[in-house]
């Protein structure tokens, strides 16, 4: 009876340990899936906000630790971005000599709207190399050596606005408007005007009266009086700035020589000076003869 009592004892021991194992085996087990189903959850979240449907079949998963990327269940590595410089724009970039040609394809307008883009392209369009190379295409290369005191960029838009004041000059001849001839030219005594028939008139009084002969002939004859200019070149030195050119006229023998000089006055250019003379034959001659 006692051994009896003893094995059912020893019996019912052995059946607690076991319920007590299985127990603790299920509660580890759920533990572990939880946290397996987790991590899973939390890593295709992940991949979600990555663009990446999470499969390694399609090739699209991507694994950010250590920069791979897992393209048909291979590791690659993940192409690294072509370092960039902050803030430098492709006009930084190259070097100072094809910045200045690359520029020197663009006018005067375009230059100066370039200018006003942003800072970059601010100090690209103010290079003065860039203005002396517009200058000698635009204008001439004869005054390459010099050295303009406020820059190619102020010395071109002098040029360039006393180029225009030139041209002006030459529309009131076609039109043949004395007052507005009167108007271009400085009141002074000291004006001279040399006409292609070789007489000097010295005065504002006796230079606006030649005109007012020159533009009575042309009307009286019934045409106008029109030419063609060659060869234009400027130079402006301060408040004085001259133009030589050729004027190819057609009521003349001509070609002629010419020589305009003008004098800025009150914030506008006034013409001083005009010189036309018949050019000389090319054949050989004695100068002093």
């Amino acid at each position: 009876m006692d051994g009896y009592r003893a094995l059912i004892a020893a019996g019912a021991t052995a059946v607690c340990c076991l319920v007590c194992a299985v127990w603790a085996f299920r509660s580890s087990s759920s533990s572990s899936s939880y946290s397996s189903r987790k991590r899973l959850f939390q890593e295709q979240q992940r991949d979600l906000s990555l663009g990446c449907c999470g499969c390694a079949r399609c090739g699209c998963l991507a694994a950010v630790n250590g920069g791979e990327m897992a393209v048909g269940g291979e590791q690659k590595k993940a192409p690294a971005p072509a370092p960039a410089a902050a803030g430098a724009s492709m006009m930084e970039q190259l070097v100072p000599e094809i910045t200045t040609h690359a520029l020197s394809y663009l006018d005067y307008t375009s230059l100066c709207r370039l200018s006003m883009t942003n800072s970059a392209m601010r100090r690209a369009a103010n290079d003065d190399g860039a203005w002396k190379a517009l200058y000698h295409k635009d204008f001439t290369v004869e005054q390459h050596n010099i050295t303009p005191p406020n820059g190619w960029k102020a010395y071109y838009a002098a040029t360039k606005a006393i180029m225009n004041v030139n041209t002006e000059f030459y529309n009131i001849i076609r039109e043949g408007s004395l007052p507005a001839m009167s108007h271009f030219w400085l009141n002074a005594d000291y004006v001279k005007c040399i006409h292609a028939t070789g007489e000097l008139f010295t005065g504002y009084n006796a230079v606006m009266d030649s005109w007012g002969l020159l533009f009575n002939w042309g009307q009286d004859g019934g045409q106008g009086i029109g030419f063609q200019l060659r060869d234009v070149r400027a130079r402006v030195l301060g408040e004085v700035a001259w133009v030589n050119m050729k004027a190819h006229v057609d009521v003349d023998p001509g070609p002629f020589h010419v020589t305009n000089v003008y004098e800025f006055r009150n914030g506008r250019w006034y013409m001083v000076h005009h010189h036309s003379s018949l050019m000389a034959d090319p054949a050989p001659h004695n100068l002093f003869a």
